[in-house]
């Protein structure tokens, strides 16, 4: 075959959603030459791409029975640095990867208690995590509180602005060529003989030999579909704020993780706070409850905070499927691929995403490393607890 018979075969492609995990993948796939749409029904990347906070743990998150998940992570954040390096090299834009590493701490002896039992667990899995005396936090960290009793430390756990890594694949994705449609919400999933065949636009249908669904938290609200063929993703809310420190002498440049909340330090002085976790569907309020309870968390483990002025208050959506695990690979539904469902990893997750649904769409090979996070496995019921 000739090479431009080979190009002139390989598919067309529409793309659901234009967050991180849509955006990374019409960009692998048209770096490889395919054609490919992305449409989304607001601004790329204004989702919960938007709202996330950026952090790259594969490590401290690992809880019983979620030992695939975590194989799948780890092997996302091996990836990471080589693609921020040609995301960067791609774009021109600076996605401001962060090696600090991550620590998760003590505040009171129940804490350490606490901790030390999850350590022990997680060392088990042999993840690279290590126990902190309070005086060794201190030293990485002045700030915080005398009091603390320890901390966990992870030195592989890291964080990347995360905004600018949406806007720096928009930016790569278009000069892959990739045409993006935004503020366009797709209204349909179109099929004929039980097979997919492009996506519905108002009175418009743009046809297309394989649809991707990367909505994330609308994934559920795209019509067409069986509803056996519906991925089982929910949004679950989070509030976050930011507040502004002094870029030139920051509280803190370990991300740190409190009782209660969640501390990310950005070079441009941001210092991220999160997040609520709340099972009330596209609410979009900002409650006085979930700022209190993030502020008093945050507080506890950093006094300082307390003359900060702030700088921005959200509200962001996860995607949460039915096990918090992602759903990547394609249906039961000839044409269609899932990739959404990615709940607090979207972010972590993003580049072996892309690789895994490249790979299917171009070269027609399932990934191993995406092999248990199938749609499939929802047509037997959960484990016993």
């Amino acid at each position: 075959m000739s090479t431009r018979e080979a190009v002139s075969s390989l598919p067309s492609v529409a793309i659901i959603g234009a967050g991180v995990i849509g955006l990374a993948i019409a960009w692998r796939l048209a770096q490889r030459g395919a054609k490919v749409t992305v449409f989304d029904k607001a601004a790329a990347g204004s989702g919960a791409s938007h709202a996330a906070a950026g952090m790259l743990a594969a490590h401290l998150e690992a809880e019983p029975r979620e030992e695939n998940l975590v194989a799948l992570n780890r092997a996302s954040q091996k990836l990471w640095p080589a693609f921020a390096t040609d995301l960067e090299a791609a774009s021109s834009i600076a996605v401001d990867l962060r090696t600090e590493g991550t620590l998760l701490l003590a505040l009171t002896g129940d804490d350490q208690s606490r901790l030390k039992h999850v350590l022990a667990f997680q060392q088990s899995l042999g993840l690279p995590l290590e126990w902190l005396t309070t005086a060794e936090v201190r030293r990485r960290e002045p700030h915080l509180t005398p009091g603390i009793s320890g901390a966990i430390f992870s030195p592989q756990d890291h964080q990347v602005d995360n905004r600018a890594v949406a806007a720096a694949l928009r930016e790569a994705a278009l000069k892959a060529g990739v045409t993006l449609r935004e503020n366009m919400p797709v209204e349909r999933i179109v099929t004929s003989d039980s097979r997919v065949t492009g996506v519905g636009i108002g009175g418009e249908s743009v046809s297309a030999d394989t649809v991707i669904l990367a909505a994330g938290a609308w994934s559920r609200a795209i019509t067409g579909l069986p509803t056996a063929s519906l991925p089982p993703v929910r949004p679950v809310k989070g509030q976050m704020l930011a507040l502004r420190m002094d870029p030139q002498a920051p509280l803190l440049t370990h991300v740190v993780w409190a009782p209660g909340a969640y501390l990310v330090p950005r070079k441009d002085g941001r210092l991220l706070i999160g997040a609520t976790v709340e099972e009330k569907g596209f609410d979009p309020n900002l409650t006085a409850g979930g700022q209190l309870a993030l502020l008093e968390a945050t507080w506890r483990a950093l006094p300082a905070i307390e003359e900060l002025p702030i700088h921005e208050m959200w509200v962001g959506f996860r995607p949460g499927s039915r096990d918090d695990a992602p759903i990547i690979g394609e249906s039961s539904v000839p044409g269609l691929v899932y990739a959404t469902g990615h709940y607090r990893n979207g972010i972590l997750l993003t580049p072996i995403t892309a690789e895994a649904i490249a790979t299917l769409v171009i070269d027609g090979k399932a990934d191993p490393r995406v092999a248990n996070f199938g749609f499939e496995r929802f047509a037997q019921p959960l484990a016993a607890e």
